[in-house]
């Protein structure tokens, strides 16, 4: 158990900007990836800021669209747009390299293209149009719940992305952050699975759970299987890319049954 904590506390500090005290990360050598089956966890953690600005802003009574717009601003600024910048950079390669070597040039470089521009846009308009249908339809604690749900689950996708793939460049930073292992993709997943499905519960109920569970099956499949073919692995990006994909397709799963 003290081990899951430091793992989450670890995990919270990679994946956000909130501070985790020092203490965390004493006497640790240990790679990026072994803190990776706490990253359902430390969902709850990342988004509780923005899962606590949408309740209270509904609660007073302010329309579901712009609460749900402040609350994607605040978990954006939570993250440090850590998993943007992955889908930007994903985009601009996938889309605009002709092969492996130029791809992953583009998502190296820090210039944000066409495609990159297109991606944040549409995600930014998607987190929010799908948090607002959820937030319209349910009441304001429910509403927040699911913000905590789709945290948690797309960054358990991340972990099954991160685990299913090599990496694309072994001299890369994901190859120096190691690889999460079977036991610790499992944990993941059905952590994540089941802390989803609970706090999800109240906005939509099984169908909203299972049609979550399947769409962002679907979504993290699907993305996995584009950079295999493009890159050959994953990437800090690609990873980071997965939750926001992901993130959306559970928005979804849970808007259809509101």
């Amino acid at each position: 158990m003290t081990d899951l904590v430091a793992e989450s506390a670890r995990a919270v500090a990679f994946l956000s900007r909130l501070p985790v005290p020092d203490r965390y990360f004493e006497n640790t050598e240990t790679e990026i990836a072994q803190s990776a089956r706490a990253y359902p966890l430390a969902g709850v953690v990342v988004a509780i800021p923005a899962a606590i600005v949408l309740f209270l802003l509904l609660a007073v009574g302010l329309a579901p669209l712009f609460a749900s717009a402040l609350a994607v601003a605040c978990l954006i600024f939570t993250t440090g747009a850590l998993h943007e910048d992955g889908l930007a950079d994903c985009a601009d390669g996938f889309w605009g390299g002709r092969d492996r070597d130029s791809i992953l040039a583009i998502m190296k470089d820090s210039r944000i293209g066409v495609y990159g521009a297109l991606a944040l846009i549409l995600m930014v308009l998607l987190r929010i149009s799908g948090l607002a249908a959820i937030a319209a339809g349910t009441s304001a604690i429910s509403a927040a719940l699911a913000l905590l749900a789709v945290a948690v689950l797309s960054r358990a996708a991340m972990v099954w992305h991160w685990h299913v793939l090599p990496a694309a460049k072994p001299d890369g930073v994901a190859a120096s952050a190691g690889r999460p292992d079977g036991d610790a993709m499992v944990f993941a997943a059905l952590s994540g699975g089941a802390l989803a499905g609970v706090l999800a519960y109240a906005a939509s109920g099984f169908a909203g759970i299972l049609s979550m569970f399947l769409l962002a099956a679907i979504v993290c499949t699907g993305f996995s299987r584009i950079a295999r073919e493009k890159i050959g692995g994953h990437t800090g990006d690609s990873i980071g890319a997965t939750q926001l994909v992901c993130e959306i397709a559970s928005l979804l799963g849970l808007a259809l049954w509101i």
